[in-house]
C-alpha cells in the first residue's frame, strides 16, 4: 500500500491512498503522520473510500509533514565512508533534523543566501508505525510502518564549522521527503538508490548495502529514546556526494535534483535561490 499527503489547494492537506493513478482520501486524517497515530491505521487506510483525485499533477507535501523526531544516520554506506576518509564505525553516528526542514517531493529546493556549498545525499527513510522503547532487533519489523525516499541536502560549510553536524543538516525547507510511504509488506531494503543532477547520475548504490540495517537502527535508537508513530529514521547516504569529488561539486541555481529508490518512487526538486 502507498500512502501520501496531498495538498488540497485550500491551505489544508489530506492523507490519501494511491491506487494506480488515483488518490483516495482517508477521511478524518490530515496527513500520513496523523494517520499513523491511529492504532488501526493500516485497516483504516485500506478501507478508505473518500473523495478521489488524479495522481498526475497532484500537489504533494512531505509524506509525513510533522514528525515528532527525524533521526539521521551518518557514515552508514561503506563507499561513502571510504570517500570521506573515515573508518567503518563501531556504532551508528546519529544527528537530528527538525520538521521545518522538510519539503514535498516536487517542491523547489531553495539555496540559502548564507551557503554556496549545498550538497546532495540520497537516503532511504524508515517511518515508524508502532510506539516502542528498547525494541529488540528481532521485534523491530513490527514497529516499521514503511519506507520513503529522502534527500539529506547538506550545507557543507556550516556542517564542518564544528565537529557537530546539526547546523549543516537541518536548514529550513531543505529536505525533500516522499513521495509516498510504501508499507513494509511491499518493500524491504535492497533495491537501487540513485541521485542525479541535471540527468547526470551522482550516486547509485543498493539500499541493502548498509553497515547498520533499519532493524538494528530501530533497536539502537529506541534504547536511547522512545520511538513513536510517524517518527522518521534517515538511514544514511552512499558514495557520490559532491563534497567528496575532485573538484568538489555543489548544487547551483537552475539545476534539477532527482532522487530515486526502485519500488518507492522519485523526488524531483528544482534548485532556486532563496527569496
Amino acid at each position: 500500500m502507498r500512502l501520501l499527503t496531498l495538498r488540497t489547494g485550500t491551505g489544508t492537506t489530506k492523507a490519501v491512498r494511491q491506487d494506480g493513478d488515483t488518490l483516495t482520501e482517508i477521511d478524518g486524517f490530515a496527513d500520513v503522520g496523523e494517520l499513523l497515530k491511529d492504532a488501526s491505521w493500516e485497516a483504516t487506510a485500506k478501507a478508505a473510500n473518500g473523495a478521489t483525485h488524479a495522481l498526475d499533477g497532484a500537489d504533494l507535501a512531505a509524506v509525513v509533514p510533522f514528525p515528532g523526531k527525524i533521526i539521521c544516520v551518518g557514515h552508514n554506506y561503506r563507499n561513502h565512508i571510504k570517500e570521506m576518509g573515515r573508518e567503518i564505525p563501531e556504532y551508528p553516528t546519529l544527528f537530528a533534523k527538525y520538521q521545518e526542514s522538510l519539503i514535498g517531493p516536487n517542491d523547489d529546493l531553495a539555496l540559502p543566501q548564507e551557503s554556496d556549498t549545498v550538497d546532495w545525499e540520497a537516503e532511504l527513510a524508515v517511518v515508524i508505525g508502532k510506539k516502542g522503547r528498547r525494541i529488540s532487533e528481532a521485534d523491530a519489523p513490527a514497529h516499521i510502518a514503511g519506507y520513503a525516499v529522502l534527500n539529506d541536502v547538506s550545507m557543507r560549510d556550516y556542517q564542518f564549522r564544528t565537529i557537530q553536524w546539526l547546523q549543516g543538516k537541518t536548514w529550513e525547507k531543505s529536505t525533500p521527503f516522499g513521495p509516498a510511504l510504501v508499507t513494509k509488506d511491499e518493500f524491504s531494503a535492497g533495491p537501487m538508490m540513485t541521485s542525479a543532477v541535471d540527468g547526470e547520475v551522482q550516486q547509485q548504490t543498493p539500499t541493502g548495502d548498509l553497515v547498520f540495517t533499519p532493524e538494528f537502527l530501530i533497536s539502537y535508537i529506541s534504547t536511547i529514546i522512545t520511538l513513536n508513530p510517524g517518527d522518521v529514521i534517515a538511514t544514511g547516504t552512499p558514495g557520490g556526494v559532491g563534497h567528496a569529488q575532485d573538484p568538489k561539486r555543489y548544487l547551483q541555481e537552475g539545476q534539477v535534483l532527482v532522487t530515486t529508490i526502485e519500488g518507492l518512487g522519485q523526488l524531483k526538486n528544482r534548485v532556486v535561490k532563496e527569496a
